[in-house]
């Protein structure tokens, strides 16, 4: 489950503190030189919001063990432009894993309500871009069967450029341990191989719209 968030406007259609990126997106959408960002904790926003922009625009995320800052970096990170508006008729795919490797598991959710479309697992010894890989593969195989066009989000870059490539770049052994998964991976390039598909599979914009809706909320 997501954490709550907090944004901060400094400039913006209507400066303020915001519960949801919905509303945040409102006040700097279109807004010339708009400056926000997120946090994990209302004290923490209240506060970045009494001292401005200047102490904390563009400064990143702050690591810390409770909820923390969550940077806005501009220009590394994509830009509330570049990331566009969430594709809602979409479907989100997301990883629960304990250690990594470890026991992996995966699932797909339709992005507007939260419903599990499918899920697989746990397999008992994988890795996280290993568990992305194979939930993207999922959701266009299970797409293609709907005749659907519908856009996939996922949260991996690696596991979306192991996608494109067709195979994966990873350094897990193949063993007993991992038979499992590995069968799964050779299946899942094979119809990658095999298939052409219409579908857009895109990066969910955390660091903008909060945690990808099909989060297992193990972090």
């Amino acid at each position: 489950m997501a954490q709550s968030k907090y944004y901060v406007v400094w400039a913006g259609h209507k400066p303020g503190i915001y519960t949801s990126w919905a509303e945040c997106q409102k006040q700097v959408n279109k807004f010339p030189q708009a400056k926000f960002k997120s946090y994990g904790s209302q004290a923490e926003a209240e506060k970045a919001f009494k001292e401005g922009a200047g102490a904390h625009w563009g400064q990143g995320s702050a690591k810390s063990g409770g909820g923390s800052a969550s940077g806005f970096r501009r220009p590394a990170a994509v830009t509330l432009e570049e990331a566009g508006e969430i594709d809602y008729d979409s479907i989100s795919v997301d990883v629960g894993t304990r250690g990594n490797p470890g026991p992996v598991e995966y699932k797909g959710v339709d992005t507007r309500t939260g419903e599990i479309l499918f899920a697989y697992g746990p397999v008992s010894k994988g890795t996280n871009n290993l568990g992305e890989f194979l939930a993207i593969v999922h959701a266009l195989e299970y797409l293609q069967e709907r005749g659907s066009s519908k856009t996939v989000y996922s949260d991996s870059v690696n596991a979306m450029k192991w996608v494109r490539q067709k195979a994966v770049a990873t350094t897990l052994p193949r063993d007993a341990s991992t038979r499992e998964i590995w069968f799964l991976i050779d299946k899942a390039e094979q119809w990658l191989r095999t298939h052409t598909y219409p579908n857009k599979v895109l990066k969910w914009q955390t660091h903008l719209w909060g945690e990808i809706k099909a989060d297992y909320g193990r972090k």
